[in-house]
């Protein structure tokens, strides 16, 4: 019998880069593995939160929502399990470009009702994601980004060690960047022609019917891997990916990514 038809089919996971180590989502579980202050790795793993309704599976656009807000969910959980973590909006700088964006992004908001069109609700959009970007190219994180997708990736093709994987991955959160800005943008527009003062709530709806379109995107590159309008929709994502969004990560960092794999397999009973 053959290596390949030995190997069991890989469980799917997602991740997210936490300041000083990883989180890793699997079918059922989470697990996340950390850096301390004092140089140990330590982990921790558990059970996460989900939303059982065929009504909410069967629904496009409101699964892709119910699903981030289920990943969101994990986030207070690994704190609380392991007090170690460090988020990504754990800093100071980032703190304070996400308050400095929310006040220029009012002010941006009364100029663009009047004359900005398409350009200003694109260039308002742009704008929302500094503290992102902040985020990214301060401290490690964009190299757990790259550690995430490196152990992941590598568990995912059984090539091997994450040290030999690729930085980037199809299925990061950047794919979901174009088509949520493209959407934002259009559904705000939109928005703007129906009344004449869009209300914080009809802004929300917008926001999060944006959201869904975005995973539906996603979604649907993944069910046509390999397909030219699927390799033009990624390659935003690709190209944020490569050139802002990761690091190739230290060999002690790749440690910390194979302890939260490790974790991961062993909580989903796949140790």
């Amino acid at each position: 019998m053959s290596v390949a038809a030995e190997r069991p089919e890989p469980l799917r996971l997602g991740g997210m880069a936490l300041r000083n180590g990883l989180l890793v989502h699997g079918p059922t579980m989470w697990a996340a593995a950390v850096r301390a202050p004092d140089g140990r790795i330590v982990s921790a793993s558990g059970r996460k939160p989900r939303v059982r309704s065929r009504a909410v599976d069967g629904l496009p656009g409101a699964r892709g929502v119910v699903r981030l807000g289920e990943a969101m969910a994990v986030i207070p959980l690994v704190k609380r399990a392991l007090p170690e973590a460090r988020l990504p909006w754990q800093d100071a700088r980032v703190l304070g470009s996400a308050a400095a964006v929310t006040l220029g992004g009012a002010a941006l908001k009364r100029r663009a009702r009047g004359r900005g069109g398409v350009l200003g609700e694109a260039a308002l959009a742009g704008f929302s994601l500094l503290p992102s970007f902040l985020a990214l190219r301060s401290g490690d994180l964009a190299a757990y980004h790259g550690v995430e997708h490196k152990a992941i990736g590598a568990y995912e093709s059984g090539a091997g060690d994450a040290r030999d994987a690729t930085k980037e991955h199809d299925r990061c959160g950047s794919h979901l960047m174009a088509p949520l800005l493209a959407s934002n943008v259009a559904g705000t527009a939109l928005l703007r022609r129906v009344l004449d003062k869009p209300g914080p709530v009809a802004g929300a709806a917008v926001s999060l019917a944006s959201i869904g379109v975005a995973v539906e995107v996603f979604a649907w590159s993944e069910r046509h891997d390999g397909s030219r309008t699927t390799a033009l929709l990624r390659r935003p994502g690709h190209e944020l990916q490569r050139v802002l969004g990761t690091r190739e990560p230290t060999e002690p960092q790749l440690d910390v990514g194979r302890a939260a794999l490790a974790e991961i397999l062993r909580a989903e009973g796949r140790g």
